[in-house]
């Protein structure tokens, strides 16, 4: 709730850290990601289930677009900042879920822009028994088996490959 104000310096990801109010012991910058969209993929899901804050730097033209990979990748609760023109005269500064930032993209973005991204929670403590029954549920209300165990891996902060194995051994048992 305290309103902080960064002196101009060299290096923008510092100031950006300072001032989003996201954890600080522990970041990664990880600089612009790639323009192309499977190589932009493979980078965030690799970063997923990082747990330090990360720091990326984005065009003002691709910010909407890399906000949609970010929600898909890391989910919609996941907490960020957007710094735009950080120690000029129309610094900005917008904080919310990946989800809140996803609208504020919907209108014209000009300036520097430096994203600064909430590190991962820990793994959630629950059983695969727990992630199947998740599953269950979400395949029971109409989704897909495949889209469920994508939600339930994200939301619980789990490799998908974890949540899959345990459905699948699940189902295995159940024959």
């Amino acid at each position: 709730g305290i309103n902080l104000q960064v002196i101009p310096g060299p290096s923008a990801v510092l100031a950006a850290l300072a001032v989003s109010g996201l954890p600080t012991d522990r970041f990664t910058f990880e600089g612009f990601l790639n323009r192309k969209a499977g190589l932009r993929g493979k980078q965030l899901k690799e970063l997923a289930h990082e747990p330090r804050t990360m720091i990326f730097f984005e065009a003002p033209h691709r910010l909407a677009q890399t906000i949609s990979d970010l929600v898909e990748h890391f989910g919609a609760n996941r907490q960020a900042v957007i710094c735009r023109e950080l120690t000029k005269t129309y610094e900005e500064i917008v904080r919310g879920s990946l989800e809140e930032l996803q609208t504020w993209c919907e209108r014209e973005i000009l300036g520097e822009i430096t994203l600064v991204v909430a590190g991962a929670q820990p793994i959630a403590e629950s059983s695969p028994t727990d992630w199947v029954e998740a599953v269950q549920a979400r395949v029971t209300l109409g989704m897909t088996t495949r889209d469920a165990i994508a939600e339930v891996a994200t939301e619980l902060n789990v490799p998908k490959r974890k949540v899959y194995d345990a459905v699948i051994s699940s189902e295995q048992k159940s024959k």
